[in-house]
This record gives structure tokens, sequence and C-alpha cells, in this order.
């Protein structure tokens, strides 16, 4: 915003105007997991929008999360890791064992077909939640 400006309660800055990220949030990450039998039958950009959808469902259902708010604040920072579960039991399962473990989530659902197509934990330290997801890889 302009000099002496200041932006209504709930509206962050835009990231031009972010300060440096604080060594705190600079360690945090946002998880997608996405299925591979759907990245590899889907066509590119519906893959590309399950990601989105569960990415942002995540973050705005914990949005009132401080370790949610310290990410948004890293803008250009920001640190996403995108992992392939290979079909919809896997998926399943990892939502599951997240549940149990208390790890803030979110299943993408796609209507109305019904199909869970991808999972996003809110932005956590990697060490909190890193020994759930090492048994996936890096989507590619």
């Amino acid at each position: 915003p302009a000099a002496g400006m200041r932006l209504p309660a709930g509206c962050a800055a835009p990231y031009g105007s972010m300060a440096a990220p604080r060594a705190a949030a600079a360690g945090l990450v946002q998880y997608v997991v996405l299925r591979g039998d759907l990245a590899r039958s889907w066509p590119l950009g519906a893959v590309v929008a399950q990601a989105c959808h569960a990415a942002l469902a995540a973050t705005h259902a914990h949005r009132q999360h401080p370790d949610t708010s310290a990410y948004l604040e890293l803008g250009g920072a920001m640190r996403t890791v995108v992992l392939e579960a290979p079909d919809e039991a896997a998926l399943t399962a990892l939502a599951e064992t997240l549940k149990q473990h208390s790890i803030d989530h979110q299943v993408w659902t796609e209507q109305p077909e019904n199909v869970a197509t991808c999972l996003a934990l809110r932005p956590y330290p990697k060490d909190q939640v890193h020994q759930h997801l090492k048994k996936f890889k890096l989507l590619k």
C-alpha cells in the first residue's frame, strides 16, 4: 500500500511489499500429494487444477493457524513439495494415517465423479510431518 495507508484487518500485504522471511517461517513447507495414476491419464491442466484445489482448501481451512499465516507471508519464498501417491487407495490410506496423527490436511474429491484426487497438508515445519510422507516420491 502507499505510504501511510493501512490494509483492512485480515488483508494480506501484496507480495512486493513483504519483508524478508523470518527464520522460523523459512522452514515451513506445504506438502501436496497427487495421485500418480491420474497424472499419467488425465490432461495436465486437470491434474494441476486438482493440486491447486487441494492446496487452497487446506490453506483456507487452516488460515487461522500461525504456521499458515507465516507461510503466506513468505510470498515468493513459499515452499511447496508435490509428491505422488500411486492410486486412490494409497491416497486414502495416507489420509487415514494423517488423521490418526492429528496432522491437518484436506482431501480434494472431484465432483460429480466423487473421486479423491489429491491431498494437501496445511503448511508445517518439515520435521513435524516428513516421517508420514517419506515413502512417497516426488511427482515427475
